[in-house]
């Protein structure tokens, strides 16, 4: 920042709030119109806005060359977080062809109990989503199960969906093999299994409330003999195509234990995944380029049960392009926002009422809920926040943790809440449950906001920050 100060003062052209304005309201009608309502990819749209900055940046004498540095800056920064990013495609692509994963769900879809249906649904859903990091892969299969047994007990759909959507979202938002959950400490600036832990504080509470009132609910339901085929096609499909025992839990004992330990991230991972291919060898009788496959490029599940199927094949080093092009792009954007300047004259006008800690969190809230309600994008409703507002948060001593927890809160369990956002389109379309009928049940994911809200009143369990580089876990 203090060259791009040197460099203003060479300019005869300062920007003003409102020319600082221009590139987030081009941005925020590009992701509107184009990605709302074209579902044009916002890669390409947050490149777009990213050249009109950059014009933006030559109309106040900017160099090309100066803000071509912005955005390497920029995109150094996040470099740590990005490689962790490419070794979660690895880790759940071995996991899953070690048997780990399948594992996990076989044993988890085991707990269900006809008589609590509703706490059931959102366990079994939060577990399922916590080992495969996916809530829409839950959401289409698990979920769409749990829906056709509430209507053979009489449930009401849109409880049923509200408890399927909010132990799915818990689940994923928890997962250290979530898109999402990467995404958000990429944008904050901060470690994932520090975003995870700090997560704890606010998602965990949120949840168990959720889980009392089901329980609550649940009481009013006769109990019954549910017989569900696609359980039993689900459970009996992964005990015929693999085979259990209780090592294959390893790799999850390695990655923990490098996590509450607070050893480096990465070889954790590396090491984890490389037991989980001993293991694949060992019990599920893979060969060498299957496993090198599987973390590569996925593991593809060619049971002749297309629930299964959708559900375990994921994973791979490829499957995290997508949501690096998301990153590398959205960066572009704030890596010239900050070289030009335009980003500290908002930031200036922000910390004129983020001037406490209760504020800096309303407004990170705000932020992230105002950009899903614009993009309906779990993504750009973390990204965008997070790239503009972590300046702030290092300027308050706060914990980059904090702003990562907030915008995944505020931003990503938000859209599946957005009957516009293409969660909400999906969830309304695969369990035939309209996002309003389960909006009032997916206790979970607005409740955690509220929850975010009485800390930054409270500061409780609001990090300061003690270290320089929080990408490194220990902050």
């Amino acid at each position: 920042m203090k060259e791009t100060s040197k460099n203003k003062t060479k300019r005869t052209k300062e920007p003003g709030l409102a020319i600082a304005l221009i590139p987030l309201i081009a941005m925020g009608l590009l992701l509107g119109v184009g990605y709302g309502m074209y579902k044009i990819r916002p890669q390409v749209l947050l490149v777009a806005a990213a050249f009109i900055t950059g014009c933006l940046g030559l109309f106040l004498r900017f160099k090309w060359h100066e803000m071509e540095r912005g955005i390497v800056d920029s995109i150094h920064k996040a470099m740590p977080a990005i490689l962790i990013m490419i070794c979660v495609g690895i880790l759940i692509g071995s996991w899953i062809a070690s048997g780990t994963i399948p594992m996990i769900i076989y044993y988890g879809l085991k707990l269900i109990s006809p008589k609590f249906f509703l706490v059931t649904a959102c366990f079994v859903c939060s577990l399922t989503s916590l080992a495969t990091g996916t809530s829409w892969g839950t959401i289409g299969t698990l979920g769409v199960a749990f829906i056709g047994i509430a209507m053979g007990l009489g449930i009401p759909l849109g409880p049923a969906a509200g408890a399927i959507v909010a132990g799915a979202y818990f689940g994923d938002k928890m997962s250290p093999f979530s898109d999402v959950t990467n995404l958000a400490p990429v944008a904050a600036g901060s470690n994932l299994f520090d975003h995870i832990k700090h997560m704890l504080w606010s998602a965990t509470p949120a949840w168990l409330l959720g889980l009392f009132i089901y329980f609550l609910i649940g009481l009013r339901y006769e109990a019954g003999r549910v017989e569900s085929e696609t359980m039993k096609l689900i459970t009996q499909t992964l005990r015929v195509n693999f085979r259990f025992s209780i090592f294959l839990l390893l790799p999850l004992v390695v990655v923990f234990y490098f996590a509450f330990t607070k050893k480096p991230t990465i070889p954790g991972m590396i090491l984890s995944s490389f037991i989980a291919g001993i293991l694949a060898v060992i019990f599920q009788k893979a060969s060498i380029p299957e496993i090198a496959e599987a973390m590569n490029t996925g593991y593809q599940a060619h049971t002749g049960v297309e629930e299964v199927d959708q559900l375990i094949s994921r994973g791979g080093m490829m499957s995290m392009m997508e949501t690096q092009l998301v990153a590398f792009t959205a960066f572009s954007f704030g890596g010239i926002m900050q070289r030009t300047g335009l980003l500290s004259v908002i930031l200036d006008e922000v910390m004129k009422f983020s001037n406490k800690v209760w504020s800096i969190v309303l407004t990170t809230i705000g932020s992230s809920i105002v950009t899903a309600l614009i993009t309906g994008s779990s993504y750009l409703s973390m990204i965008i926040p997070g790239e503009l507002l972590s300046p702030i948060y290092k300027k308050k001593k706060l914990a980059a943790k904090n702003l990562s927890r907030i915008i995944e809160e505020s931003g990503a369990i938000i859209v599946p809440l957005i009957p516009w956002s293409m969660a909400g389109v999906y969830i309304t379309g695969t369990l035939g449950v309209s996002t309003f009928s389960y909006l009032p049940w997916a206790i979970m994911n607005y409740t955690a906001v509220l929850i975010l809200a009485l800390y930054g009143f409270t500061r409780f369990t609001m990090a300061p920050k003690i270290r320089e580089d929080e990408t490194q876990i220990g902050s």
